[in-house]
């Protein structure tokens, strides 16, 4: 009983552990967003800005959230607004906060990457701008139909060949500091799918060395758990970066680094289904599309997940071998004990 409640104990602190990591690498305050975001797992249209024409020091435009929206930061210390599809005021960042025009339709069609939000009678082009403050802060995201394909998926020349990427559009968001009216220029390119089943072996084959490790080299199984859950936790990272941070990615990556420490059957096959349902299967759609919310190359958003599917299979099947080999076995009569019944 007392090594039951020594588990419990240690596990309590590292539960409270993981809140406290968690709660800091959470804390910090997200962009203002001025509309909801509708990030996708993965897709085939890559969104690039190429620059801010002409270049204005210390405001910086990119795009965010697999190019669903993109995001302005303005430490220019001069207010500068965001124009909206018919050349009117859409959001302002000034030194104090972010604003939107509630007459600007705009305001409205971009509330979901679709733009399929209704304007009211109210909203205008040529209406007086009404300003109504949504952050503090000097960086905003916000969707934009002026960066996405709206004319059939898959497009006509990745219909025809879908082996290569084609450059789609170039594209531009008008913006205006006073008077003087510049704009933020960028591209629009279909990339093709990566080679999901090469993905899927991978994680299979990695599944089955790290099952094969622990039934032949256990000692070495705090090892992989400890490589297994710091990568989901530099994916979370990357994806903190561009979309905002996933906290279920994180936990899958902090209960995987617990095996690491605590090497109990339980916590292995625990950990291991973890990482691999929340860190590897919740992600798989990094398999199937070329562009991910991520920053940094989007190689190493599939490495993660591939980690994590195979090494969090490879960890479960372990503990469970683990947990079956420690399960008491019922107690087999003795053959010497037994009496031989004579039949006269």
């Amino acid at each position: 009983m007392s090594g039951t409640q020594d588990l419990l104990r240690r596990t309590s602190r590292a539960l409270l552990l993981l809140l406290v990591v968690a709660g800091v690498l959470l804390g910090p305050a997200a962009p203002a967003a001025a509309h909801g975001g509708e990030a996708p797992d993965a897709t085939a249209y890559r969104i690039t800005v190429t620059g801010i024409d002409p270049p204005r020091p210390g405001l910086t435009v990119r795009a965010v959230e697999a190019g669903t929206r993109l995001e302005l930061t303005n430490d220019t210390g001069r207010p500068v607004e965001v124009l909206g599809y018919s050349g009117e005021p859409y959001l302002e960042v000034r030194p104090d906060g972010t604003y939107e025009n509630v007459h600007s339709p705009a305001t409205y069609l971009n509330r979901t990457l679709a733009g399929d939000t209704p304007v009211p009678a109210t909203a205008a082009p040529t209406a007086t701008p009404q300003w109504r403050r949504v952050s503090t802060g000097t960086t905003v995201r916000w969707h934009d139909q002026r960066l996405q394909w709206r004319a059939g998926d898959p497009p006509p020349a990745a219909r025809a060949d879908p082996s290569r990427p084609h450059r789609l559009r170039t594209w531009t968001v008008p913006l205006r500091d006073q008077t003087q009216i510049f704009e933020v220029r960028g591209t629009l390119d279909w990339v093709p799918p990566p080679r999901a089943p090469l993905w899927w072996a991978g994680a299979l084959l990695l599944a089955v060395a790290v099952a094969a490790l622990g039934r032949w080299r256990p000692a070495l199984i705090p090892a992989v758990a400890l490589v297994a859950g710091t990568i989901p936790i530099g994916y979370a990272a990357a994806r903190a970066a561009d979309s905002g941070l996933p906290p279920v990615l994180l936990a899958a990556g902090l209960v995987t680094l617990t095996v690491a420490v605590w090497r109990t059957p339980f916590l292995t096959a625990l950990g291991g289904a973890v990482l691999a349902t929340f860190g590897g299967l919740a992600e798989i759609g990094a398999f199937g599309a070329a562009v991910v919310p991520s920053a940094g190359p989007s190689w190493f958003a599939r490495v993660a997940v591939l980690v994590a599917l195979g090494a969090g299979a490879g960890l479960a099947l372990t503990g469970v071998r683990r947990l079956r080999a420690s399960a008491p076995r019922p107690l087999r009569p003795d053959v010497s004990d037994r009496r031989t019944k004579v039949v006269p």
